[in-house]
């Protein structure tokens, strides 16, 4: 796979967090929004246990470039 676009996913259980690194536009609302998940200096750089599923959620959808997105477990019916 070409190392410029990885896409990796890292999941607490509720919620699978999918990063796209070639989209990536480096903006930094990710790191300033929830600086426990998001630790670009450390492996791996996403803590998806960190944090809250919401309060990963909303800091998601502040990503500009796409590059992170998410998506939930289906509940057990």
């Amino acid at each position: 796979m070409d190392k410029n676009n990885l896409k990796k996913e890292y999941t607490n259980g509720e919620i699978t967090i999918v990063w796209q690194s070639g989209k990536c536009a480096h903006s930094g609302k990710c790191v300033k929004n929830n600086p426990d998940v998001f630790q670009p200096k450390t492996q791996p750089w996403i803590k998806p246990d960190a944090s809250s599923t919401e309060k990963i959620m909303a800091t998601i959808d502040l990503c500009p470039s796409g590059a992170l997105s998410y998506y939930k477990k289906n509940p057990s019916t």
